[in-house]
């Protein structure tokens, strides 16, 4: 987070990443506090144009540092590691469904080989990811659709995959028939072309790994931060006139520590940054209590301290993307209603997206 939303106000920052430091004149300054990556050129655009924002110092209701436990967490909704053993995205997949709002059987996709634990529930979800191997050949799927035409369960599985592989390739047609891409940007323009559909899904998830930088930081991060900025480009312009009412959240299960390590890298932390980026979003600000940086303000003398809930921030942009009383989506969403370190619990963040 502090190398991606760079405080370069605070003298904390360049004292404590030293070499690794980010220089501010490279960055795209976006207050008299914060900057942003210079990686993040078509996140930057976004922001200028009032459809991003950030929110800095965030963190889930986790403050131990074990990916595992911290993404449980994340991706549960729990407030602590295998407390929920369902996805918070799936409950809301849910919650539409059982309030009349939703648009589809399958409101949700994963774009992914396997689906997210925060889309696993009782919910019905799809599924997809580009395959580097052989198209397989037209015949050989029509056998193996009548093998199962019978069977009750399969039948079913099978039409459903065949249904999204259809509509994964359909996106592909103005590129000569080619296979979807699997980097980046293949990604963005893939979930773009179910997403813009009327009788597509309207909530769609893509994990990407890579992030754990304890070495080599400055190179790796920047790679890492140009991938993003490509996939959502993608995804925006796939969109087209659907951006208007897109929200992205952009989140991580920690951050790093504030200060260097002895290998040009950064180790687990807690406090980090969270992204709400679309067209529907009340952009061009930085959302962020901000702890500061000097002695006797880290978490346990070596974190970003968290000020503000991802939680709080998920279910307020929910809760408005949808039209759901942001308590509801709280009380579904959250096993502690988004809480906060010492028992508090988190609002909703207010007024996130446009009215």
């Amino acid at each position: 987070g502090l190398e991606t939303l760079v405080p370069y106000a605070d003298p904390g920052y360049a004292r404590l990443r030293g070499a690794i430091a980010l220089d501010p004149a490279t960055a795209t300054k976006l207050d008299g506090m914060f900057a942003l990556h210079p990686a993040l050129a078509e996140t930057a655009k976004l922001y200028a144009a009032k459809e991003a924002l950030f929110v800095h110092a965030a963190a889930s209701p986790y403050r131990d540092r074990s990916h595992f436990d911290g993404q449980n967490v994340l991706e549960t909704g729990g407030s602590s590691p295998y407390q929920v053993k369902d996805g918070w995205l799936n409950r809301l997949v849910g919650l539409l469904q059982g309030s009349g709002k939703g648009r589809s059987d399958r409101e949700a996709i994963a774009f992914a080989p396997t689906v997210p634990l925060a889309l696993r529930g009782r919910a019905e979800v799809a599924s997809y990811a580009p395959s580097a191997l052989p198209q397989p050949a037209d015949d050989l799927l029509l056998r193996v659709s009548r093998l199962y035409e019978e069977d009750p369960q399969l039948h079913a599985l099978w039409s459903s995959a065949m249904e999204t592989r259809g509509i994964a390739m359909s996106g592909m047609n103005g590129e000569g028939g080619a296979k979807p891409r699997q980097d980046a940007a293949g990604l963005g323009k893939l979930a773009a072309g179910f997403l813009a559909r009327p009788d597509g899904p309207r909530i769609a998830m893509i994990e990407t790994g890579g992030w754990d930088t304890h070495s080599a930081q400055n190179g790796r991060l920047a790679a890492q931060l140009r991938n993003l900025d490509a996939m959502v480009a993608a995804l925006r312009d796939g969109l087209g006139a659907a951006w208007a009412d897109t929200v992205v959240v952009v989140a991580t299960e920690f951050g790093r520590t504030a200060a260097a390590n002895g290998t040009g890298g950064t180790d687990h932390g807690t406090g980090a940054v969270a992204m709400l980026m679309g067209g529907a979003v009340q952009g061009g600000r930085v959302i962020a209590d901000w702890p500061g940086l000097g002695a006797g303000q880290l978490y346990e003398n070596r974190d970003l301290r968290a000020t503000t809930s991802v939680d709080a921030l998920i279910a307020g942009a929910a809760g408005e993307c949808f039209g759901i009383e942001p308590g509801q989506v709280v009380r579904t969403l959250f096993a502690q209603g988004g809480s906060l370190p010492g028992g508090a619990t988190a609002r909703p963040l207010p007024r996130l997206l446009r009215a």
